[in-house]
């Protein structure tokens, strides 16, 4: 079957199998739940709209992620009323969001139309575009004294698109025109029904960050988003770059990179675009800001903590937010279900210019995506893999914590400059670095009272069996899944866990704490080393893939796995 002229890619038979029984669904809030219902009627109203603004700005993902989705997207819509087959094949693109994506399962993505592929620069560059033409366009500019264009083209907010023999940019706000401009009216419109004025200040300046080509805009909104801690409502406008796998090749061409430098031009990877929708969870908020207290020390505690300047605030005081919520929408950068789905976010992140002029950060967590769980598959799991004394030990709950842990570790550590000038492995080793601080810096949450000695031990066994027994070798561009296999190999090597003669998982807890921080100790040397060849060297060293590794990824699949991600929403 074709549509628009691409025959689907996947049989009948496959697809159908693919969307109903390989599919985990993400069920969010409706007008139903008492987060919901204890709202003002403002609010509500408020919310409504914030929804809007979310629909929109998941089209224009869909554009930043490949020339082709929309329209297929479209056409899918019309098939899927006549045609079964049309029906999963639309399943399966809002499962992805997108023509193609991983499922963090097989090798190659999954492709719904034939000859129908991904980009590395994604729809954000021209998709002919290869890195090498990229350098030679760029020295090429550079060299007619185009300085200012070559800057705006690596701007992290801007589409690329070919003029002639070179290249121009064209900022979010002008090629989005349109878009942007629905999106700001829904905010407009969201803030003369909330009841929060603190929450009502900061849609007006998002709004207005929709409508101006000016990065101060965006500075400003970052600012009053990440002063909210008590808001009814959670509304994020999320600019991550870990799509853009063009931008980041710049940096092994040394002698490109030290023109650039001397410029003062910093290579940025293009933000994919996404919008959150939630309500703010009080109780769990609670448990989120015993955790931020500790941050301060923390940050004293981190490895080679005199070389850098930590961004968490220093002495005067924390600028960090931090929120549970009940998520009511997640659109763009947010549905690419590509292998997994987001748990919390720490933003903005490092490369955005918020942080350089004195802004905070605000952490936000998403109940209702890491309550989706698979009960009577774990017990399978924890029956033939992990020894009987350790059962007790594991919930969900307690990955939870870790995953706190891991936000709060974004916030400590060297700054962008470090990160960014590892170029293709920036966001391995960062991703890496945040579990590593989790798990380092965990009992010292114990020293403080906000966790017991026996939690600890739970959020260790939970970390390894959840993140660490691994359904597939991860892909080089799934910066989470490399991180947890390099953690897997490194702390086995120390020793802190093991497998015995039956394949069942032992724990050296007091290791676990050791092995934890030598990880760390290395994950911050490879950042303050700021060298691409050196993250690769780290990486290619802890990245292999055992006999162990594969029979728990053999055993998991035999289980049944659900590569496949449903965000089932209401509103």
């Amino acid at each position: 079957m074709k549509i628009n002229g691409f025959k689907i890619n996947i049989t009948k038979k496959d697809l159908h199998h693919r969307v109903t029984k390989e599919v985990r669904q993400i069920t969010l809030i409706d007008e139903k739940n008492p987060a919901y219902i204890s709202l003002s009627d403002g609010d509500k109203k408020a919310l409504k709209h914030l929804v809007n603004a979310a629909k929109i700005m998941n089209d224009v993902a869909l554009e930043m992620d490949h020339p082709l989705n929309l329209t297929q997207k479209q056409a899918l819509e019309v098939a899927a009323l006549k045609s079964p087959y049309a029906a999963d094949a639309l399943k399966m693109f809002n499962m992805l969001n997108g023509v193609a994506g991983s499922n963090g399962l097989d090798k190659e993505p999954v492709e719904i139309f034939e000859g129908v592929h991904q980009f590395a620069g994604r729809n954000f560059y021209p998709t002919d575009l290869t890195g090498d033409e990229l350098q030679q366009i760029l020295n090429k500019m550079l060299d007619s004294g185009k300085t200012e264009q070559v800057q705006q083209i690596l701007s992290a907010r801007t589409m690329v698109r070919r003029n002639g023999d070179i290249l121009k940019a064209i900022d979010y706000t002008e090629y989005f025109a349109d878009e942007f401009s629905e999106m700001a009216n829904e905010l407009e419109c969201a803030a003369h029904y909330t009841t929060d004025e603190l929450f009502k200040d900061y849609l007006g300046w998002q709004a207005q960050a929709f409508l101006q080509n000016n990065v101060e805009m965006d500075i400003l909104a970052d600012k009053h988003w990440a002063q909210m801690q008590e808001t009814p409502l959670e509304f994020t406008v999320s600019r991550e770059n870990y799509d853009d796998h063009l931008t980041p090749t710049l940096f092994s061409n040394s002698e490109l990179m030290s023109r650039l430098n001397a410029l003062g031009i910093k290579p940025v990877p293009k933000d994919m675009l996404g919008i959150r929708v939630g309500i703010v969870n009080k109780e769990g908020t609670a448990l989120l800001l015993k955790f931020k207290d500790e941050m301060l020390k923390l940050a004293d505690l981190m490895p080679f903590a005199d070389r850098y300047t930590q961004n968490v605030g220093g002495k005067k005081g924390l600028k960090q937010t931090m929120v549970d919520a009940d998520i009511v929408a997640l659109t763009g950068d947010y549905a690419l279900c590509r292998g997994g789905i987001t748990l919390a976010q720490n933003l903005p992140n490092n490369d955005k210019p918020s942080l350089a002029h004195g802004g905070g950060r605000r952490n936000v967590y998403h109940r209702q995506v890491r309550h989706g769980g698979e009960s009577e598959k774990t017990e399978k799991i924890l029956k033939e893999l992990v020894s009987p004394q350790l059962h007790k030990y594991y919930n969900n709950e307690y990955d939870h914590l870790f995953t706190i842990g891991h936000e709060n570790g974004h916030s400590l550590g060297p700054d962008s400059t470090y990160q960014t000038a590892l170029g293709v492995y920036q966001h391995i080793i960062e991703e890496h670095k945040a579990d590593m601080v989790s798990a380092a810096m965990m009992p010292e949450y114990v020293k403080a009272g906000i966790i017991s000695a026996e939690e600890l031990k739970a959020i260790y066994v939970t970390w390894i069996v959840k993140r660490h027994f691994m359904k597939a070798y991860p892909q080089d561009k799934e910066a989470h899944r490399v991180a947890d296999l390099i953690e897997y190999n490194f702390l086995h090597e120390y020793g802190a866990f093991w497998f015995d003669s039956h394949r069942k998982l032992h724990i050296d807890f007091e290791k676990m704490q050791t092995g934890s921080r030598a990880l760390l100790t290395e994950i911050i040397r490879v950042q303050l080393s700021k060298s691409p060849q050196v993250a690769a060297d780290f990486v290619d060293r802890w990245t292999t893939w055992g006999e162990m590794n594969q029979y728990i990824a053999d055993f998991k699949k035999k289980l049944g796995v659900r590569p496949y991600i449903k965000i089932e929403t209401f509103f």
